[in-house]
């Protein structure tokens, strides 16, 4: 089983990745109000979220070979 704290990892990574999906949905009209801002707000979601999801990746530290 996964630890719970990684799947909250996961989730919370995801919802990131929506979050700058929608930007990037509506970057025109976000564009006019933000400027420049508009492409750093999903920039950024873009890169929190994969840093999230990210965290699950690699070898368990628990297992033994």
């Amino acid at each position: 089983m996964q630890d719970p704290k990684q799947r909250t990892h996961f989730w919370i990574g995801n919802g990131m990745l929506a979050g700058a999906l929608a930007t990037l949905f509506f970057l025109g009209p976000l564009s006019e109000l933000l400027g420049i801002g508009a492409m750093v707000l999903w920039m950024a979601l873009a890169g929190i979220g994969m840093y999230f999801i990210m965290l699950d990746k690699g070898p368990k530290t628990d297992h033994l070979d």
